[in-house]
């Protein structure tokens, strides 16, 4: 019987792939994304049966692999970083009926870009994509403010793009009501990816400039601070 296999591929690099996600796209007829992303491992699915969509295309992509696999063929259905972090896990759970399915973890930008920051999600965090495309701004605004008032070390995904220049900066000047101008944040623009590149800044010194839509943006809690070039949020160990 045919499969489904939802995967994510990491941020990038085949090297960051986790083995399963790997054997995966190995193991498919068939593969199917966002034809940034099939770029990304093209030397590796030379051969197979490729169908891409470009920007927007989610459910066409979902509804391409479903019907790949109700024909015969396995089918891997491929995000970046992990299907199930703003990927497409949840559209496909909902459009597989009657097929049989496996959703493969990924190493997600947040984690890669936090490696190459140090250490700054080593207590409660949380992830918003400031994307109004699916997600209304003023519901965008709230989870930012209950983030902020939890001391949550907060990942920023999606903080520009031609659509939405000013965002970063109006999510920046609410979480600033909240935590101090010198709060650590991170910025890692194409983590694990080529073009990669950094800054370990604070909260009002951010170079909007330098972020784009491939830009992850880490900021930290009351307790995160700047170490030797890293960024370190202490978990609580007495040291």
């Amino acid at each position: 019987m045919a499969k489904l296999y939802i995967a994510g591929i990491g941020p990038g690099s085949v090297e960051n792939m986790t083995i399963k996600a790997y054997k995966a796209i190995e193991k498919a007829d068939v593969i199917v994304g966002y034809r940034y992303y099939i770029d990304l491992i093209k030397d590796m699915i030379e051969g197979k049966d490729i169908i891409t969509t470009g920007m927007c295309g989610e459910l066409d992509r979902c509804r391409k692999a479903v019907s790949k696999v109700k024909l015969g063929y396995d089918t891997a259905l491929i995000s970046s970083g992990d299907a199930g972090l703003n990927g497409m896990a949840g559209p496909a759970l909902e459009l597989a009926d009657g097929i049989d399915t496996e959703v493969i973890p990924g190493v997600t930008s947040l984690f890669a870009a936090a490696a190459e920051l140090g250490a700054p999600v080593m207590n409660d965090f949380c992830s918003v994509s400031l994307s109004d495309l699916l997600t209304p701004w003023d519901t965008i605004v709230r989870r930012l403010e209950y983030a902020c008032k939890g001391d949550f070390i907060i990942a920023i995904y999606n903080p520009k793009s031609k659509g939405r220049k000013g965002h970063l900066k109006k999510a920046v000047d609410i979480i600033a009501k909240y935590k101090d101008g010198d709060t650590p944040v991170g910025i890692v623009k194409n983590a694990d990816r080529e073009g990669n590149d950094k800054r370990i800044t604070t909260l009002s010194n951010i170079d909007y400039d330098f972020v784009d839509m491939r830009t992850v943006l880490i900021i930290g809690n009351s307790g995160t601070y700047i170490r030797r070039g890293n960024i370190v949020t202490p978990r609580g160990y007495s040291i």
